[in-house]
C-alpha cells in the first residue's frame, strides 16, 4: 500500500539550520513574532491535513476521475474531494499567507509553500483547487479595483469560492497575442465577453457556490498581438452590487479533457457567451495583471515537482527495503 509521512524534519532543518528563516523575519514588522514553536505547530497541523485527509483520496480521485453533465454543464468531482475543500476552509487553511485586511493570518510564503509540498506529495490533482485560488487572490490583491478587492478577496481567502486562469484556446497556447475572445463595453462600465478557453483547470467543480474566472480577452479597439490584452473577472454567478450572488452568467464548462494522470483535477473547455465581466488594471494590459497569478503558478509547478519526488523516494524506499531478492 502506498503511504506517506510528511517531511517535517527536512522541512525545520532547511528553515531553521540552513536559512535561519527566524532571523529574517524578526527583520519584518509583520513577522517579527513569529518564532520556531509557531511554525512548528502550523506544519505539523498541515502536514496532519495532507496525509490523514488528502493522501487517501488520492487513488480515488485517479480512478474515478470528474464528470461533466452536459445538460446542467456542473462538474462532480470524486468522491471525498468536496468534504476535504469543506474542511481545508474550516481549518482556516485557505487564509494562511493571505492578508489580514481580507480575513487573512498572514503568515510568510515560506511557510505556505512548505504547505503546498505535503498537499502535493498527497494529492496533486486535488491541491490543483486551492492551488490556482491563491494565485488569482495574488493577481487581484496587486491588480484589482477596490470593489473587486472587497467583494472577491474575503470570499477566496475563507474559502467561500475559488477561481480559475482562463488563457489558453484551442489555436494558441503560448503565443497568446493571437487569442480571439472579445470584451465589448456597456454603458454601465461592464463588459460583455465571447469566446472559448480550453484547458482551464478547475473551470467547473463541485467545492463551493461561485467560482471567479480572471479572463484574457480583447477589447474592440485592441491593437495586435500581446499588447492588446485584457484582463477581466467573469463570475460564475454574476454578483449584486452587495457582493451576493445573482442569476448564471454566461461562462460554462462544454466538456473536460482526458488526461494521463491527475484525473480528479478538473480539466475544463470553458465557453463565454455574453458573459458578464469587470476589467481588472488597465485597458491593454492584462498580460502584466495575469503574469503576477502565473508566476504564482509557476512556484506552485515547483512544488509538485518537490511534493512528488519527496513521496515518490518514500514509498520507492519502502519497497526496496521490503522486497525479497533472489529468492
Amino acid at each position: 500500500m502506498p503511504s506517506y509521512t510528511p517531511p517535517l524534519r527536512d522541512m525545520h532543518f532547511v528553515l531553521h539550520e540552513l536559512l535561519h528563516v527566524c532571523d529574517d523575519f524578526k527583520q519584518l514588522p509583520a513577522h517579527a513574532e513569529l518564532d520556531q514553536d509557531t511554525i512548528a505547530a502550523v506544519l505539523e497541523e498541515g502536514g496532519k491535513f495532507a496525509s490523514e485527509v488528502l493522501f487517501p483520496l488520492n487513488q480515488i480521485g485517479d480512478q474515478q476521475g470528474c464528470t461533466l453533465n452536459h445538460e446542467t454543464h456542473a462538474v462532480k468531482t470524486p468522491d471525498g474531494f468536496k468534504e476535504a475543500f469543506a474542511a481545508f476552509a474550516k481549518g482556516g487553511w485557505t487564509a494562511l499567507s493571505c492578508d489580514p485586511e481580507y480575513g487573512g493570518q498572514g503568515l510568510p510564503i515560506v511557510l505556505n509553500q512548505c504547505f503546498y509540498e505535503m498537499l502535493n506529495s498527497a494529492n496533486q490533482a486535488w491541491t490543483m483547487y486551492p492551488g490556482l485560488t491563491h494565485g488569482a487572490y495574488e493577481a487581484l490583491h496587486a491588480h484589482g479595483t477596490e470593489t473587486q478587492k472587497k467583494t472577491i478577496l474575503p470570499k477566496l481567502t475563507n474559502g467561500a469560492w475559488t477561481s480559475t486562469m482562463c488563457l489558453t484556446e484551442s489555436h494558441c497556447g503560448t503565443d497568446l497575442g493571437l487569442l480571439r475572445t472579445k470584451a465589448v463595453p456597456q454603458a454601465d462600465g461592464t463588459y460583455r465577453l465571447s469566446g472559448s478557453k480550453i484547458f482551464i483547470s478547475s473551470g467547473d467543480h463541485d467545492f463551493v457556490d461561485n467560482i471567479i474566472h480572471l479572463v484574457l480577452a480583447r477589447l474592440p479597439d485592441a491593437p495586435a498581438g500581446s499588447k492588446g490584452i485584457s484582463l477581466f473577472v467573469v463570475s460564475k454567478f454574476k454578483l449584486k452590487e452587495d457582493g451576493s450572488l445573482g442569476e448564471r452568467n454566461g461562462i460554462y464548462c462544454s466538456g473536460l479533457e482526458h488526461k494521463m494522470g491527475i484525473n480528479g483535477s478538473a480539466t475544463c473547455q470553458m465557453v463565454l457567451e455574453d458573459a458578464e465581466g469587470t476589467l481588472v488594471g488597465q485597458p491593454h494590459k492584462g498580460l502584466a495583471a495575469m503574469f503576477v497569478m502565473m508566476n504564482v503558478a509557476r512556484i506552485g509547478v515547483g512544488m509538485q515537482s518537490l511534493g512528488l519526488t519527496e513521496v515518490a523516494y518514500q514509498n520507492a524506499l519502502a519497497y526496496a527495503k521490503d522486497r525479497i531478492q533472489s529468492r
